[in-house]
């Protein structure tokens, strides 16, 4: 049996950090009542690629999930909504701050129904303060939050993370608070409210950054895959394309010169020291890919995983798909949907030994389950 079965978390999310939110725990057994308005749903409805006539976004987004279809604006939609909060254990909500509260449908509203409720928001800036008003959608964090300061390539235009990661780390904050506020629960017998941004998620992310400003007062800056202050410790290219090495012990340059023969890097005093190497990167890195670039990733890889040097090909996700290491642990695996029929899914990180996550049904179909809860 799941960890979280016999919880009940009642989403009302759109997009993004909500619904991954709320994955979570319906992976971990919560039963997971997704509220959507009548008319469209979740806007990740109409989000393609499509197949027969469903988003193939939404359906691995919003596995696991029951849909709820209740208009919020009338009183027969807030008075279902209540009913349902009434024996809920979370309420995980990304709408603009003060949206709900405006609908008597808030914290302080719910907390009066049940005063047991984890009550958990998303926004993009917070609850208050001076941006909570404005609107906040993932490349906005990455901005505001520094990470697109120092992502890319050192003298290219900004650039923002392949994944919407404010998004998906602030949907991962919000499910690691309503759990420990359901831990806090029995202790107290009470729930509380729960306030996550995706721009403090993003910030939470500057740890180098932060290491390096506060004590020297020194900003970052893109570095491309470059690590911060070792070296080498980033993408390097090979005859056939690109792969990634970490030699920065004393233990792994040696190997990793060694592999490759370049001894005379090995030899060189102003090598011996990763970080001495960091500041010296723009004619180490093409010394060493002078020897790399005739070489296919493959036998790079191979040579350095001989010598006990981490590294890495750089896949695609046609490659992560198709993975076999990834398949021999049974990673991905198929949901069961209505229409589509089976639906291949992402599996979860999370691997319990006794209580596995559910593997159970792709996203509904919008308000699927209205009748059996109203």
């Amino acid at each position: 049996m799941p960890p979280l079965s016999g919880i009940t978390v009642v989403e009302i999310g759109a997009y993004m950090a909500a619904p991954f939110a709320a994955m979570q725990l319906a992976d971990l057994g919560a039963e997971v009542l997704k509220i959507e308005n009548p008319e469209g749903g979740d806007p990740v409805r109409s989000t393609g690629p499509f197949v027969d006539g469903e988003s193939s976004p939404f359906l691995r987004l919003n596995r696991n999930k029951k849909s709820i279809a209740l208009d919020l604006k009338s009183e027969p939609g807030k008075q279902a909504l209540r009913r349902i909060i009434a024996d809920a254990d979370v309420l995980i909500e990304n709408l603009r701050p003060g949206a709900l509260r405006k609908l008597g449908l808030g914290y302080e509203d719910m907390r009066e129904i049940n005063p047991r409720l984890v009550y958990v928001s998303i926004s993009g800036w917070g609850q208050d303060g001076p941006l909570a008003g404005l609107p906040g959608l993932d490349i906005m964090a990455q901005a505001r939050g520094g990470l697109m300061s120092i992502t890319g390539t050192e003298d290219g235009a900004p650039v923002k993370i392949g994944v919407p990661i404010c998004d998906l780390v602030c949907g991962l904050y919000a499910a690691l608070s309503s759990l420990s506020a359901l831990q806090a629960r029995e202790r107290t017998g009470e729930g509380q409210q729960i306030d996550v941004s995706l721009y403090e998620a993003g910030v939470s992310f500057a740890i180098w950054e932060a290491g390096r400003y506060f004590a020297t007062g020194e900003v970052g800056r893109p570095l491309g895959s470059a690590h911060q202050s070792t070296a080498p410790y980033q993408a390097i290219r090979t005859s056939d394309g690109w792969c990634t090495v970490g030699a920065i012990s004393p233990k792994t340059w040696t190997g990793f010169c060694q592999a490759l023969g370049l001894d005379e890097l090995l030899q060189d005093p102003r090598y011996d020291d990763a970080h001495e190497r960091h500041g010296l990167r723009h004619e180490l890195i093409p010394a060493i890919e002078a020897v790399t670039a005739t070489l296919p990733t493959a036998q790079v890889t191979a040579k350095l995983d001989a010598a006990g040097v981490p590294c890495a090909p750089i896949a695609d996700y046609a490659q992560v798909f198709t993975d076999e290491h990834l398949t021999q642990r049974d990673f991905f695996w198929d949901a069961e949907h209505p229409v589509v029929g089976p639906v291949r899914q992402l599996g979860s990180p999370m691997r319990f030994s006794a209580t596995p996550t559910r593997r159970d049904t792709a996203g509904p179909v919008l308000g699927a389950d209205t009748e059996e809860y109203l």
